[in-house]
């Protein structure tokens, strides 16, 4: 049997510790998945790269973290608690479940061949309860999106802060869907992590903010080292926007089960702070004070899955090379993403002064810089494990370093090596990492 990129990619980030099946010593559950040592680095450093880009480098965006939990009638309010649903059919005989959308013209299970039911809605929002007894009038839900609890803490921002149009709120964090049809590794998830964006803006610039975001968006995936070909943008046709939207724009990556979405930038129109005014009875506008109006702000969101973005970033850096030993797996990932910055190698592991020289090399890197020590193998085979994780850089100390007080860097992309003075060895790899 073939392996596909696909099982390479499963099958690399099972091996070396990026992404483990959810409960996996019990047989594992659905379509979850746990984070790893690696995975974890790679993910945080993905989420730290977006906020530095959208929060930190910019003056017109604020930073939220908004509850998981909320009252129930904002989901009346945004429509999800009556809208947000799948139609779906199940088998009679295998009972598996399909999207409808899915079967088009199929009358017939595609598993079994067993008959259909009529299609039905189906609502996606997880259902919980408040409080210790499991009544309808405690009944709330997981937020199937970051976005409401922006847009419910309008007037805190503006009472607080006191911000000009145009200005946008960020956020980072967990919402739930439960979907009919998960799969594709960690593509399609129950769980997942958004990276969500609204930016409120006068209705006659909206338009141009909405062009403008799209392109920035869009630039911000190859800034990450995603190659231009894996990527493009994809506008939806009026039949497919949400019933709020006036545009909406994909960006799409070419996975390899095809091209699927990263991240969607949507012109919301005045949809949001309209339906909150209404349902809340506090009027969600915006006071100009320049002109003495007051106005619903319109609403550019982009919005992107962390989780979606980790598995295309790995896709996209995974390279196999025919080297002398064989076939080399590298993860060229980019020097911002990477898990592991340095790796720190002894040569020979049965020469103590050589392990205890290399450990405090280690440890002194890591104050600055993320580093690793590894010992647990010959030098070959560690080189092989940084290079499938990432590691950009592997020192190497020998029997020579003893002598000379030089360390050997290796570069991972080029495998090329340097003598390095260990006194200047973290300015040569700061100089290197910025």
């Amino acid at each position: 049997m073939v392996e596909t990129l696909m099982d390479k990619i499963v099958s690399l980030c099972k091996r070396r510790g990026f992404i483990f099946q959810g409960s996996e010593i019990y047989g594992g559950l659905a379509n979850t998945w746990d984070y790893g040592p690696y995975g974890v680095e790679l993910k945080n450093n993905l989420k730290r790269a977006w906020w530095k880009a959208n929060v930190q480098e910019r003056d017109d965006i604020l930073g939220m973290d908004c509850a998981i939990l909320m009252h129930p009638g904002v989901w009346e309010a945004s429509g999800h608690a009556h809208n947000f649903f799948d139609l779906k059919s199940d088998c009679r005989n295998c009972k598996k479940r399909f999207k409808s959308a899915n079967l088009k013209d199929i009358t017939k299970c595609p598993e079994c061949a067993g008959s259909l039911t009529e299609a039905r809605p189906f609502n996606l929002m997880f259902k919980t309860y408040q409080g210790p007894v499991e009544e309808a009038g405690n009944q709330i839900y997981l937020r199937p999106e970051t976005a409401q609890g922006m847009f419910v803490n309008f007037l805190n921002i503006l009472d607080s802060r006191h911000p000009k149009l145009p200005f946008g709120l960020a956020q980072i964090g967990k919402s739930f869907r439960n979907e009919i049809t998960p799969g594709n590794f960690t593509f399609r998830t129950r769980e997942f992590e958004q990276m969500e964006i609204e930016y409120f803006c006068r209705p006659e610039d909206a338009d141009r903010i909405y062009e403008e975001w799209v392109g920035e968006r869009f630039n911000w995936y190859l800034n990450l080292g995603v190659k231009k070909e894996n990527l493009r943008k994809r506008e939806h046709a009026k039949d497919e926007l949400a019933h709020y939207a006036k545009g909406c724009t994909d960006i799409e990556y070419n996975f390899p089960f095809g091209w699927n979405e990263l991240e969607g930038i949507a012109n919301r129109a005045d949809f949001d702070l309209r339906q909150h005014s209404k349902s809340s009875g506090k009027e969600l506008v915006y006071f100009d004070d320049q002109k003495k109006e007051r106005f619903f702000p319109y609403i550019i969101e982009p919005s992107g899955g962390v989780d979606r973005s980790v598995l295309a970033i790995l896709v996209d850096a995974y390279h196999e090379e025919k080297v002398k030993e064989g076939t080399r797996v590298v993860l060229k990932l980019n020097k911002e993403l990477s898990p592991i910055k340095v790796a720190v190698l002894p040569l020979l592991r049965n020469r103590p002064e050589i392990v205890e020289l290399a450990k405090k090399i280690s440890s002194g890197l890591k104050k600055s810089i993320v580093t690793v020590y590894d010992d647990t193998g010959s030098i070959g085979k560690l080189y092989r494990r940084q290079d499938e994780v990432g590691t950009l850089y592997c020192v190497t100390v020998d029997v020579q370093t003893l002598e000379d007080k030089q360390v050997t860097v290796r570069d991972r992309d080029t495998m090329l090596q340097e003598r390095i003075n260990i006194e200047r060895l973290k300015d040569y790899l700061g100089e290197k990492l910025t």
